[in-house]
């Protein structure tokens, strides 16, 4: 059994068929998007930057974020990680307008001022970006990294199906590879969730003096390394093997 801080190995035995066909629906949309792209000599974090002037350590790109009036899912990108083989990466939110009847935050009782009611917003996960403009990773974080309202991570998985980016700022296939990326990698995403509420948890056992979501030294709860390539080929051979069986 692993240790609580231990993230476990992703695999796809327990999913569903379903699971299995929305995983390859996501991956033929990263796959096309990535296409169109190329075919324009573009990339999807290129896009993001694309007339924004001066790329800044910490800043939002695009300016003012991306966000779908319909669905209420958010992202961002940018960059801080010096120590990791990453250029930056993408965070995502869900803001409340779009999230699943009857989910509330978490009790909390420390110093800092959650947003609340319309203003409350939950971070789904972290798209680590290489410089060539491809993915590389997949993390999860603590609350102060993006000043999110704290959900369990059940009820962010309960957001999952209807998060997408379906319009064409700054350009319609980084939307559409952002949504694609999130239905791939979605074990993944599911596994990070649960082992950051564990990691909380055990953080506050540890040191019951502080409060956790606060506390600067506890920042990425959990990381996995991603390839799109590998993830496909692993759904179409987990579908070949059920239909076959």
């Amino acid at each position: 059994m692993a240790k609580a801080t231990e993230l476990p190995v992703v695999t796809f035995d327990s999913l569903s068929m379903a699971e299995l066909h929305l995983m390859k629906e996501g991956g033929e949309q990263v796959i096309d998007a990535h296409r169109t792209l190329k075919k324009g000599g573009l990339n999807v974090v290129g896009e993001c930057l694309k007339d924004q002037g001066t790329f800044y350590e910490l800043e939002h790109y695009p300016k003012g974020d991306v966000f779908d009036s319909e669905s209420f899912a958010q992202y961002y990108y940018h960059a801080h990680r010096e120590d990791r083989q990453e250029h930056g990466h993408f965070h995502t939110f869900m803001r409340a307008d779009g999230m699943t009847s009857g989910v509330e935050p978490i009790p909390y009782d420390g110093d800092v001022e959650w947003p609340l009611g319309k203003d409350a917003v939950s971070h789904v996960i972290s798209i680590s970006m290489n410089n060539p403009g491809f993915p590389i990773g997949l993390f999860a974080t603590n609350r102060w990294v993006t000043g999110e309202t704290w959900y369990k991570s059940s009820d962010i998985v309960s957001m999952l199906d209807s998060w997408q980016i379906d319009h064409a700022y700054p350009n319609l296939a980084v939307n559409h590879w952002i949504t694609g990326i999130l239905k791939l990698f979605r074990p993944q995403v599911i596994s990070l969730l649960k082992h950051r509420d564990t990691v909380i948890a055990d953080w506050r056992t540890q040191y019951p003096d502080l409060d956790v979501f606060e506390d600067r030294s506890l920042e990425v709860t959990g990381e996995y390394d991603i390839s799109v390539e590998d993830q496909y080929a692993s759904v179409l051979a987990a579908l070949e093997h059920r239909n076959s069986g």
